[in-house]
């Protein structure tokens, strides 16, 4: 015996609500690269053959993340003598080496976005 529905027509809707929330960890760190080496002064006379230093790896932890430069070997620096001894003299040295001890500006941003989507669902039938 066949099933006979006792309607003549009716509709049916449904609602699926998703949320979800997405959390973002953004830091960016501004660091110098490079190293920089300076001599300066009066009655001085530089060896022009040794006035690089001889390049080093400098390698870095900080939080967890491992950094590496390439700076100055300081037990190779440049020859530097008295040009006219016994005469007043003066010398200036300074280096700036690579990494994050020269950090010139961090950011830090943590944001947290609720995605919510809504799907709405209608199915219309009648017989």
């Amino acid at each position: 015996m066949p099933v006979v529905p006792n309607f003549s027509s009716g509709s049916m809707s449904a609602v699926t609500r998703t949320t979800q929330n997405i959390t973002e960890s953004i830091v960016s760190t501004d660091y110098n690269t490079g190293h920089s080496l300076s001599i300066t002064g009066t009655n001085l006379e530089i060896d022009g053959s040794t006035m690089l230093p001889n390049p080093t790896t400098i390698n870095q932890t900080v939080n967890g993340t491992t950094y590496q430069w390439t700076g100055a070997d300081l037990t190779t620096m440049p020859n530097v003598t008295i040009k006219n001894a016994g005469a007043a003299f003066q010398m200036n040295q300074s280096y700036q080496g690579p990494g994050l001890a020269n950090i010139t500006n961090i950011t830090n941003i943590t944001r947290t976005t609720q995605v919510e989507s809504v799907t709405e669902t209608t199915s219309t039938f009648s017989q």
